[in-house]
């Protein structure tokens, strides 16, 4: 890992850059394949899981029966493991139902608002080097509790023609209504387009590789995305109160994702810091993806700043998709955090509290997203509707103001609209 002591602010812009090169192959790429499944629905998806996963496809849906089988081969442990996390889950997201706004603005002027599910949402889940049956958890509770009346799951299969069971097993604890057997970029377009056998969605969401996230990208002109979100990232805030071994676990937590991710580590001491390089270094050559690991540090770095406020600021202008924060008293700089898509404080909160099991969701926005955007929340499945009434008497108290505006922006029907009402009536 790169270290930097005490950075000036003209090299900050260079330091919070991802790894995440602006590819036009795969831009074009990507457009190639959306176009495909357009025009040709269905045979698309086949020759493309053929060419792709390596693997062929007769029935694009997965049969209640293979669902059940999946049921049986998923261990105990790891049902009882699903179970409390879709508890915990779920008691975080009802807590966030949307309440209804109704109020009079003024006598006679009635303005609601009410929250409306989305009739049909699709969820991405990524499989590949690592089936994030997680994911489903985190995309399909939130879409139950919400009131999504259709549910759509997408997941690659392998080339022996299997989704892994958890996936299958935590699609049915959910309520999940279509699983099918499509992956990458041809998956988002399907639901995005539709074809014979995927129906059209309303709202795509989930994590995915650089081809994923392109994909949303670029069909989000025709269909609504959570949010565009690439390789995982984990910024650390840490001073020399902390453990350098529980810095150096998370920050590999993340750098295992893949050889995109981007681990960070910002404090304010410098012996601090090489101790926790050296306990990366020594927990990575215990990992069964050390070569994912390796190339993850590769771009991964180290700053070291000389007061708590800096670090904090650099961590606002980084924006990370995970936050930790250990130090001594780490509130005081969480209060201060305006840009993330997930803080974790204290010692005890790792990062992998948060995808798996706390109740938080682990669908967060990447690649400095988090400025400007949140985490998968109940929100994201609902489409806030506004209605207003107005008596006769609350329009024509309302009446000068609005043409004054209607006439002051040259838009004499606007006016008219209202004296038509109010005038000789």
């Amino acid at each position: 890992m790169l270290q930097y002591i005490n950075p000036a602010r003209s090299e900050w812009a260079s330091l919070i850059e991802r790894n995440i090169p602006d590819d036009e192959h795969i831009t074009r790429s990507v457009a190639d394949i959306i176009a495909a499944v357009r025009q040709e629905g269905d045979a698309a998806l086949r020759r493309f899981a053929l060419e792709f996963d390596h693997t062929e496809i007769s029935q694009l849906e997965v049969s209640e029966e293979e669902m059940a089988k999946a049921a049986e081969l998923v261990s105990p442990q790891v049902k009882e493991a699903i179970a409390v996390a879709k508890d915990h889950i779920s008691r975080f997201h009802r807590e966030q139902m949307p309440r209804t706004v109704d109020i009079e603005t003024e006598s006679g002027v009635r303005c609601c608002q009410r929250a409306v599910p989305i009739q049909r949402v699709g969820l991405y889940v990524p499989g590949g080097r690592a089936p994030l049956f997680s994911t489903v958890l985190m995309l399909a509770l939130p879409a139950r509790i919400a009131g999504c009346p259709e549910i759509v799951l997408c997941t690659p299969q392998g080339a022996g023609g299997h989704i892994a069971p958890e996936i299958l097993y935590a699609a049915q604890v959910c309520g999940v209504h279509h699983v099918f057997r499509v992956g990458g970029a041809q998956a988002v377009a399907a639901m995005a387009y539709g074809t014979e056998s995927i129906p059209r969605v309303d709202k795509i969401f989930g994590p995915g590789n650089r081809f994923v996230t392109y994909a949303k990208q670029q069909v989000s002109r025709v269909c609504a995305i959570d949010m565009p979100a690439g390789p995982s990232e984990v910024l650390v805030m840490a001073d020399a109160t902390a453990n350098p071994a529980f810095v150096a676990a998370d920050m590999l937590s993340q750098a295992e994702h893949g050889p995109d991710s981007q681990a960070m580590l910002v404090c304010n001491d410098e012996a601090f810091a090489k101790k926790v390089e050296a306990e990366v270094k020594a927990q990575t050559a215990r990992l069964s993806r050390a070569d994912l690991v390796e190339q993850s540090l590769s771009h991964s770095r180290i700053l070291v700043f000389p007061s708590r406020e800096e670090m904090c600021e650099f961590s606002n202008a980084y924006a990370p998709e995970h936050l930790i924060i250990q130090t001594e008293r780490p509130w005081e700089l969480a209060v201060k955090v305006t840009a993330a898509g997930s803080v974790f404080v204290g010692p005890y909160s790792p990062e992998s509290a948060g995808d798996y099991a706390s109740g938080t969701n682990h669908t967060l926005p990447t690649g400095a997203w988090a400025r400007s955007f949140s985490g998968v929340n109940l929100d994201s499945y609902f489409r806030k509707i506004t209605f207003q009434e107005l008596t006769r008497e609350g329009l024509s108290s309302l009446a000068p103001t609005i043409v004054a505006m209607a006439e002051a922006e040259g838009l004499q029907a606007h006016a008219e609209a209202v004296r038509v009402r109010t005038q000789n009536n």
